[in-house]
């Protein structure tokens, strides 16, 4: 019963640090698009600096499984929570990942004149935000109905990310002078898209977790 309680609290302790890990990688992806918007490259910087946290929780996260995995030797469904964990981690690393490749996209742009309003990307971000929140707690809570709804939210992302990509590249036809921010445009979508992605990722393990079998949320 000791034993029990003690793997218990550990996972509880786990899932802390994958809360903290979330929190963080949603303030880079917001904090990356707020100074892309207000073409803040102080903001943006900051936003490159601050990666570094998610990459030590990361590791830290990691160290933590395996300790976990070699004192409790956990079997069937504590074996694939603690494997969600793991590859839930590592999704959300690339998700703040994504979030320091608009920062570094905002200090190219510099002072030009944003063309962000021509575009749906703001829409695909405060997506993204959602979906990572819906994801995390399908896993935590075991709600899969969280985890079809991440999968839906994955199928507007990817619609604004076609529309993106189509008035983008329509503009630069229109307007050739503008290619360096377009094209920066265009891996800002192409960033939020694989964001979305990777969420859908976090909610297919939080699938495997509740019913035992791979989900395939992006068909």
């Amino acid at each position: 019963m000791v034993t029990r309680e003690s793997f218990h609290n550990s996972i509880k302790e786990l899932e802390e640090k994958m809360k903290t890990m979330s929190d963080l990688a949603i303030s880079s992806l917001e904090n990356a698009f707020e100074a892309f918007k207000a073409k803040d490259v102080e903001l943006a910087l900051k936003v490159i600096e601050e990666d570094e946290v998610v990459d030590d929780l990361e590791i830290e996260i990691n160290h933590f499984i395996i300790w976990l995995m070699a004192k409790e030797q956990p079997v069937a469904r504590d074996l694939r929570r603690i494997i969600g964990a793991l590859k839930i981690s590592s999704e959300i690393e690339r998700i703040a990942d994504f979030g320091v490749n608009i920062a570094k996209s905002t200090i190219k742009i510099g002072n030009s004149h944003s063309l962000v309003n021509i575009t749906s990307l703001e829409k695909m971000k405060d997506i993204s935000v959602i979906m990572l929140q819906k994801g995390l707690h399908s896993f935590l809570d075991g709600d899969i109905k969280l985890a079809e709804e991440v999968g839906k939210l994955d199928d507007e992302v990817d619609d604004y990310s076609s529309e993106a990509y189509k008035t983008i590249t329509g503009y630069l036809k229109e307007h050739p002078e503008e290619t360096d921010q377009l094209v920066q445009l265009l891996l800002i979508n192409r960033y939020l898209e694989r964001t979305a992605d990777h969420i859908t990722n976090i909610a297919e393990s939080a699938a495997y977790l509740i019913k035992g079998q791979m989900y395939d949320l992006n068909s």
